[in-house]
């Protein structure tokens, strides 16, 4: 029986001939990534190991992004704490405020992540560099820790499913409503350790930009990691970004999947996604009417310049709603100084919107957008578990860039296409 993506790169980092689907493997790692929440744990078990260095000082990154700009003093404890770790151990790869960004965002940025690389990260939407048909997956600080230490993890081989994709998505539709629509077919459960693998003639249709929001949001359906396949648009991306060697791997025609799902993506309308679970999900057209206090734009799902670019068009000229709060998180300092040149921060604070620094910040409730109970946020991010973004009686929604901004114009959950034609 063949091989998929996910399984032939493993195979090649465990120097193995090939890997069957519940195998126990150690591989070699390209890259372990931390920030700070999970990095400081991952030191202490670090330095309990006994080890005077870490595996490689280049393929070790700490991104602190979660509470940074530091909301408190423990947060500023937590940045302390890893900041003298990454000098001490000399780690290349430690970006901080001025030079940072939101990791999931920032690494394929830095080069750090190419195709065929296996990538370990303690956050769990590390499956975000499947977009560059790399191998990447949440871990625990304890599995970061080992892999600072010995440049190796262990890995139960997971099985796949097959995501086919033709066709060529609609006016406003992106690949936030895609992974949404994926997620409300298949559930929250429904690629538990699975590899969701992304194929077919539609994945030509999608940018790089989509591409890494439907991987980042693999792990909302349960999956181990989400990859596509390496094409003219991956290259591109990568030859822009990095001087690494890399590999590409491609799925054996007699891979052996779990399921294969058929998606027409010309058929996929901007899809919602309501409280308390992403798969909890209704097309723009199923919603209702749903008065909001705030709109959120950015995150490692949805904080590239694509996103940026889209949210200014639809705002171009218009002013969000009196008593919405629309707070813009740029993923990125690059991608901050492009929305500045574009003019499209321009655009956005003269619309009525907020533009922030790059923060997980609001994400996960932690600050700098935190809901207070009985609010309702609509947000681009990845997550609308209860307390998700602060009062454990807030609700957030989940949607794209687009249905955000036509939302915070007209205060409710709205159609894109009937806002900005």
């Amino acid at each position: 029986m063949g091989m998929t993506m996910t399984q032939k790169i493993l195979a090649n980092r465990a120097g193995l001939p090939e890997v069957k689907a519940g195998q126990l493997i150690m591989a070699k790692l390209d890259l372990v990534l931390g920030n700070d929440i999970t990095a400081p744990v991952a030191v202490k078990e670090f330095n309990k190991i006994g080890v005077d260095e870490v595996f490689d000082k280049t393929k070790v990154a700490i991104v602190p992004d979660h509470f940074t700009p530091n909301k408190d003093i423990k947060a500023a404890e937590q940045c302390k704490f890893i900041r003298e770790f990454a000098h001490e151990k000399e780690i290349t790869n430690y970006f901080e405020i001025g030079e940072m960004g939101i990791e999931h965002a920032l690494i394929p940025e830095k080069g750090l992540v190419v195709p065929g690389d296996v990538v370990i990260g303690a956050d769990s939407h590390t499956c975000t560099y499947g977009a560059l048909g790399a191998f990447s997956t949440g871990v625990g600080s304890t599995d970061m820790a080992a892999g600072m230490a010995m440049g190796q993890s262990w890995f139960k081989v997971p099985s796949a499913l097959k995501f086919e994709l033709t066709g060529k998505p609609g006016p406003w539709v992106s690949g936030k409503d895609i992974i949404l629509h994926i997620i409300g077919m298949i559930g929250v459960d429904g690629a538990l350790y699975r590899s969701m693998e992304f194929v077919g003639d539609g994945v030509a249709n999608l940018s790089i930009d989509d591409r890494f929001t439907m991987a980042n949001m693999a792990i909302e359906a349960g999956g181990k990691n989400g990859i596509f396949p390496v094409d003219e648009v991956t290259l591109d991306y990568v030859k822009e970004h990095s001087c690494r060697d890399y590999s590409v791997y491609t799925a054996d025609p007699d891979a052996e999947y779990d399921a294969v799902y058929q998606i027409d993506l010309a058929s996929v309308r901007p899809t919602v996604a309501l409280p308390h679970l992403p798969d909890n999900t209704r097309t723009i057209d199923e919603v209702g009417d749903v008065q909001l206090d705030q709109v959120v734009i950015g995150s490692c799902t949805n904080g590239r310049i694509e996103d940026i670019r889209v949210a200014a068009k639809i705002l171009q000229g218009k002013k969000v709603a009196k008593g919405i709060r629309c707070i813009i998180f740029p993923a990125t300092q690059k991608i901050y100084l492009q929305a500045l040149r574009e003019g499209l921060i321009e655009q956005l604070v003269e619309a009525g919107a907020a533009f922030s620094t790059p923060t997980c910040g609001p994400c996960l409730g932690g600050h700098m957008g935190i809901l207070a109970k009985g609010e309702r946020a609509l947000a681009t991010t990845n997550r609308n578990f209860v307390g998700r973004m602060g009062h454990p009686e807030s609700e957030v929604y989940l949607a794209s860039p687009a249905v955000a901004a036509a939302s915070a114009i007209t205060g409710k959950i709205s159609n894109p296409e009937e806002i900005a034609g």
